[in-house]
């Protein structure tokens, strides 16, 4: 992987200090909330007072010059666009990110290699350190190249201090419930939506994969929006969220399946009352 090149320093794109905000779980410190892209420059993740991390997804949307770095469909500056463009970037609930962003004329930003299917020579992701919530890695676009999250992979701390810090730690605790096998009674059925009804308390997540087979005996491969098992839809309860033939093939039958996740205290977690799979013959 080839070095970034700084063109600038973080003195001075910090020359006006932003002020001390609340909302956020990412260091206001100056050297512990930025990344660096070749051609963007200075990523800001804590001046937009939106971005936070949890044990399920990185929410909100960092600064840039090319304008907001989305990295959540049901937190952008223009509010929740799940309906239209469902994304988001991952947390594991140990650290690892997957899933993407998105930078306006820029388009999506993956932040792991197995997003696409499979790492071969190009081998990059993002990752939070479970115990400190420091951020280090790579995150990819197309067109802008690299976006680095810490200084240390390129060896330029003392040179360059920069890195993303979160106060999230990884103390989550989650569970996983299958649905019964579902009979749509159609050969060739396909499922077009998913929405579940219940209530989602701060900090925790509610996340569904969805399998679909024309057998009854399956077999029954649970997949989120990417085609992988490593991907959630995650709505927020009443949202929701469109499936797609090229992810979850016809079949006649299909099941979902759903994972709550706590809050870091573990004393929170969601309530699902219902799921609601819209299918079509």
């Amino acid at each position: 992987m080839r070095k970034l090149l700084i063109f600038a320093t973080l003195a001075a794109i910090l020359a006006g200090a932003f002020p001390v905000l609340a909302a956020t779980n990412i260091s206001s410190t100056a050297a512990e909330h930025h990344a660096w892209n070749d051609f963007l420059g200075w990523v800001n993740f804590y001046s937009t007072n939106s971005v936070n991390l949890t044990a399920a997804r990185l929410q909100g949307y960092a600064s840039t010059i090319a304008g907001d770095f989305s990295l959540d469909c049901a937190t952008t500056s223009i509010g929740n666009i799940c309906g239209t463009s469902n994304y988001y970037v991952s947390n594991n609930g140990v650290g690892t990110l997957a899933g993407y962003g998105w930078i306006d004329t820029y388009g999506w930003v993956s932040f792991n290699c197995s997003n696409t299917g499979g790492c071969g020579t190009s081998n990059y992701a993002v990752s939070v350190n479970p115990n400190t919530g420091v951020f280090s890695g790579y995150a990819w676009n197309d067109l802008a190249g690299w976006f680095s999250f810490n200084c240390a992979d390129l060896a330029l701390c003392g040179v360059s201090d920069y890195k993303v810090v979160s106060t999230w730690r990884a103390t989550s605790t989650s569970g996983t419930l299958d649905s019964a096998i579902i009979d749509t009674g159609v050969s060739g059925a396909q499922v077009n939506g998913v929405t579940w009804m219940g209530n989602l308390p701060a900090d925790t997540d509610a996340r569904i994969q969805i399998a679909t087979s024309e057998s009854s005996t399956g077999p029954w491969n649970f997949y989120g929006p990417d085609g992988t098992g490593s991907s959630f839809y995650a709505p927020d309860p009443g949202v929701g969220a469109a499936l797609y033939p090229w992810v979850h093939p016809p079949g006649r039958y299909f099941r979902y399946r759903v994972t709550l996740v706590s809050d870091i205290s573990q004393t929170l977690t969601p309530r699902v009352d219902d799921v609601i799979v819209r299918w079509s013959p």
